[in-house]
Formats: structure tokens, sequence, C-alpha cells
């Protein structure tokens, strides 16, 4: 049996069998892909191959354009200020609180920079479980900030990881801050231009639609997303994610577009992203020692920074609710997985603490959702009583 029918049937049987395994064991599909390419690795099912990494890169691309499916602008703009200023304070907070820790334990830069993301993917997990608490709602628009913020500042990394942080990288800043005041005028121009006549987005995204041409439409604007940034030579994930951002603001109307481009990415391409990820990591490596334990600390960082900055929403939230939207923003996985990837890839850090940061994100899902679930249920208890 060659490679490439090994590793096939590999992946197909991994695809089929997560949900399953996630079912049984109640851990997460994504965390389980992982753990399954890890598997199939050590037993030589998965091997590298050119074909492997290219599709499991379409397949973060992918992950990206649905990240950005998850933003829609104008919520974010018709939010009340005081909550947007709150947002970007809280995210001050994050990465002002990770270059201390960094600072004082002399950790690497790649700290200030991982231990604040925020990714709001896990929050549909929470949102499907609660409902529509208030502290699930606020959670979720200051996750919005939050995630516009990680991308923002993961760009602006990577563009230093790949040039070096010299004259080619403030070259490379000045092209990417003309680039985002190109995007405001574009949204200006095509929010107006909608406004006057609606009918274009019907027109392009009919009602009835038996050709497709909603998901036609959307690959379109995701790979012309992706030249521009090929072309500018920036980070392409950015320019996902600006895909995925621009969709769900101004195709709103098709209120069933981003479930069917999350079934297509979630059922198929995303997940060869994990279990590549998975297969790069050596299940022996467990037993390093320090591995775990650097694991451990990474978890805890992350809930204690979020832990500190949720106090700013005491006043929103009483009863110590608010203690929940620093937890539900300690999962980034898969933002996480993205940015530590790029940085294993451009060498910023080594792999142990590849290893390292690929542990937590798994561990940082099991605890922080078993914290929530014990936190949740005194907090309801003590407010019934």
């Amino acid at each position: 049996m060659t490679e490439e029918i090994l590793i096939i049937i590999s992946i197909s049987i991994i695809i089929f069998i997560s949900p399953l395994v996630s079912k049984f064991t109640k851990i997460p599909t994504v965390p389980v892909e992982i753990i399954l390419g890890a598997i199939a690795v050590y037993f030589s099912l998965i091997v590298e191959h050119s074909i492997l990494e290219l599709v499991a890169e379409l397949g973060f691309l992918y992950l990206m354009f649905l990240a950005g499916l998850e933003v829609d602008l104008r919520r974010i703009i018709n939010s009340d200020p005081l909550i947007l200023k709150k947002s970007l304070v809280y995210n001050g907070i994050l990465f002002s609180l990770s270059f201390l820790i960094a600072w004082y334990f002399d950790l690497s830069n790649i700290f200030i920079v991982t231990l604040p993301l925020i990714s709001i993917g896990m929050l549909a997990a929470l949102k499907k479980e609660y409902g529509e608490e208030d502290w699930v709602s606020l959670s979720i628009l200051v996750g919005l900030v939050g995630e516009i913020v990680s991308i923002i500042v993961l760009t602006t990394v990577s563009a230093g990881w790949e040039v070096g942080f010299g004259w080619e990288f403030v070259k490379t800043m000045m092209l990417f801050t003309g680039f985002l005041l190109t995007l405001l005028v574009v949204y200006k121009i095509f929010h107006n231009l909608l406004w006057w006549y609606p009918e274009i987005k019907r027109y392009l995204m009919p009602d009835e639609d038996h050709q497709e041409q909603d998901i036609r439409v959307s690959m379109a604007i995701f790979f012309l997303l992706i030249t521009i940034m090929i072309y500018l030579k920036l980070e392409v994930a950015f320019g996902a994610f600006i895909a995925g951002t621009f969709i769900k603001t101004f195709f709103e109307h098709n209120k069933a577009l981003p479930t069917k481009l999350e079934h297509f990415g979630f059922g198929w391409l995303v997940p060869i992203f994990f279990i590549y990820v998975g297969s790069s990591f050596e299940i022996e490596a467990l037993f390093h020692d320090g591995l775990f334990t650097k694991a451990l600390s990474i978890v805890a960082a992350m809930i204690f920074i979020r832990f500190v900055a949720s106090f700013l929403f005491m006043k929103e939230l009483k009863g110590g609710k608010f203690l929940l939207i620093g937890l539900s923003h300690s999962m980034p996985l898969t933002l996480l997985i993205a940015v530590i990837t790029l940085a294993y890839h451009n060498h910023s850090i080594t792999q142990f603490y590849y290893y390292a940061f690929i542990l937590a994100s798994i561990l940082e899902v099991l605890i922080v959702m078993i914290i929530i679930k014990l936190l949740t249920y005194f907090l309801f208890r003590s407010n019934v009583n």
C-alpha cells in the first residue's frame, strides 16, 4: 500500500470517527482530531507528504475564513460605545499582563502574543449549552473585538517573523496600514451601494438558489482576498479572515450561508488541518521532562490574565458572573494552534514549546469547560437561594 493511499484512508477514518469519539468522551471534536492525528503518526499511518501539507494549509486558511464569519462588523459598530471601550481596555490588560509575565519569568516574546489570544469559536459550544444568558452574549461581543485585535496582532507579528524587525518590517506595516485604510473605504462604498441598491445582494446571492451561487461567490471572495495578500506579501491568513468578515457583514440576508460554509469546512477541510497538527506532535514528547508542567503553566497563565481583566465588567454582570467572561475567552483553541504553527514554521519557537502549546490548547478546553460548569452551578444556585 502506497503512502498516499494509507494517508487518505487514515484521514478518512479519523474524520469519520472523531465526532463519535467526541460524543462518547464529551471532549470537543477539535482536541479529538489532534489526539487521533498524533496516534496515527505514532503507528506510521500518517507520514510527511507534500500534498498533505498543502491541503492542511488550505484547511488552515479556511479555518481563518470561518473565524471571520463569526465577526459581524455592524453588530460591533452598533454596540454600546462603553462596552466597546471596555473591550479594548480588556484586550490592553491581557497584553500588558502577558508582557509582565514574559518579562518576569524571562520567557520568549512569543508568550506576549499567544497568551492574550481570543477566539470565539468555542463560545458557540457555550451558547448551545447555556443559551442566551447575559454573560454569554457579553462574552461574544467582547470576544468579537478581541478576535479582531488578535488577528491584527497575528498579522503584525507574522510579518516580523517573515522579514525581520528592521526597515523591511516598517515598510510591510506601512503597506498593511494602507491596506486596512483601503478596506475601510471599500466597506463604506459597499455599504452605501447596498443601501441605494439593496437588490445587488439578492442578485449575487438569490433567495432561490439552485446553482449554489452563494457558495461560489463566497469562495470567489475567499480566494480573491488570499491572492491580494500574496501579491502584497502580507499574512495570507488575514486575507482569509477579512473575506469571512465581508460575507458576514454584507450578505446577512442569507441566513443559511454561514451554516453551509461551516458544515463544509468543519465536515472535511478544517479537520485535515487539525489532524495534520496532531501528526506533527510526537506522543513520546509527553514523557519529556517538564513538558506537562510547562503546558499547565501556560493554561494557568491564560486563565489568570483573563480572570484579572474580567473585573472590568463587574457593573454589567453581578454576582460573580463577570468571571465567566474571562473563562469563556480562555479557550482560543483554533487561533492558538494557528499562531504556534506559524511560529514553529518560522523557527520562532522550539519544538519543545510547540509541543507545550499544543498540549496546553487541549488541556485548557478540558479544564475551562469543567470550571465553567462548576462555577455556573454555584452561581446560579446561590442566585436561586
